[in-house]
């Protein structure tokens, strides 16, 4: 809004033109984000507490229980921190902005329905796996055949550390990128089982992001690098420092102990949200590093199910997800969150490397 306001007049008042450049932009949608979040996540809290909207905690989580009855869908905090910072402070021409808007809030209506059904109409098992996984897959589906109708939109996939390996995947690129969003959706989900473990590393993912898809909407940038250039990418680094923003306001809350937990309606939209990001500027696999955290409590959960069924009632981990397994050993919540953090910065410095190591 404010680059469709202020621009036009750049030609007569030249200190406007800072307004062009996106960098400016998204270091003030990152600070708008975090703003809304501190400022109103009180209110936000209060009014979930008068709803009743109490968190259901499960029998078999003994450590949980005192967490029975926490405020939850603070998503929808970081919902309107993203949505407002970004309105305000992107480019609203750009396609792929709107995208992932429509990507974010998405994904983000399939977990409030979740939401709505457990804390509101206290049906504890809310929408079905299945009901779940197909809103996913369609609103994914069309986020990503719409970037197939854009004849420029390269269907290649950008393999780190190996310069010249490139493999075009051409239509088969739909299935596999429906996979990174639906995927990377759910791995946030998962993971958002300790106070702040699933914020911490989304912030970490977002920031890392805006910078990759600065570098691929960059055609000098990204030549110089050799990242597949992306027309018109680099606006997505508002939406990216927005979502950093206001991951970073919401953990303000979210830390341990926590005020507020995000619900479905936060991590199922963040996760997707990411997932698209890394499909539109073509660093999928950089999604696989940078959210590595939400990787392995993914698998955790895959070779966890999977080792049961097949060993006839054997598990690998005392509990699934990862971070249950660890608190089942005795490790205090703080020490797994803080670790986990500090895990997701140290995979972000290896996802920055590949700009360099080809």
């Amino acid at each position: 809004m404010i680059f469709w306001l202020l621009v036009p007049f750049a030609a007569q008042m030249t200190v406007l033109n800072v307004f062009r450049y996106i960098t400016f932009r998204a270091i003030y949608a990152f600070a708008t984000a975090l703003i809304i979040s501190i400022v109103f996540g009180p209110r936000m809290i209060r009014w979930l507490t008068k709803i009743k909207c109490g968190q259901y905690i499960h029998e078999d989580v003994k450590a949980h229980q005192c967490k029975a009855g926490t405020p939850t869908m603070g998503g929808l905090l970081m919902g309107a921190s993203i949505l407002g910072s970004v309105l305000l402070w992107a480019d609203l021409a750009n396609a792929n902005v709107w995208m992932a808007i429509m990507v974010f809030v998405g994904f983000g209506l399939i977990g409030l329905g979740d939401d709505y059904l457990k804390v509101v109409k206290k049906n504890n098992k809310g929408l079905s796996a299945r009901g779940k996984l197909i809103g996913q897959l369609i609103i994914a589906g069309v986020a990503v055949g719409a970037l197939l109708l854009d004849p420029d939109f390269s269907t290649k996939l950008q393999v780190p550390f190996f310069k010249n390996f490139s493999p075009d995947l051409g239509w088969w690129y739909l299935p596999f990128a429906v996979l990174v969003i639906v995927g990377a959706s759910n791995g946030v989900n998962l993971t958002d089982g300790l106070d702040g473990l699933a914020i911490g590393p989304t912030v970490v993912a977002a920031g890392m992001f805006a910078l990759f898809v600065y570098v691929a909407g960059h055609a000098q940038i990204a030549r110089y690098l050799q990242v597949l250039p992306v027309s018109g990418v680099g606006e997505v680094a508002v939406f990216c420092a927005a979502m950093a923003g206001a991951g970073l306001g919401f953990l303000w809350f979210n830390a341990y102990p926590a005020q507020v937990f995000m619900g479905d309606v936060g991590s199922l939209a963040l996760g997707g949200a990411l997932g698209f990001v890394a499909v539109v500027c073509k660093q999928e696999f950089i999604l696989m590093i940078v959210g590595g955290v939400f990787v392995l409590e993914t698998l955790s959960v895959i070779l966890q199910v999977g080792y049961y069924k097949f060993s006839g009632g054997k598990r690998i981990f005392r509990m699934a997800p990862l971070h249950h397994h660890f608190e089942l050993k005795g490790i205090p919540e703080s020490k797994i969150i803080i670790r986990f953090w500090i895990l997701s910065i140290l995979l972000a410095f290896v996802a920055l490397s590949t700009l360099k190591l080809r």
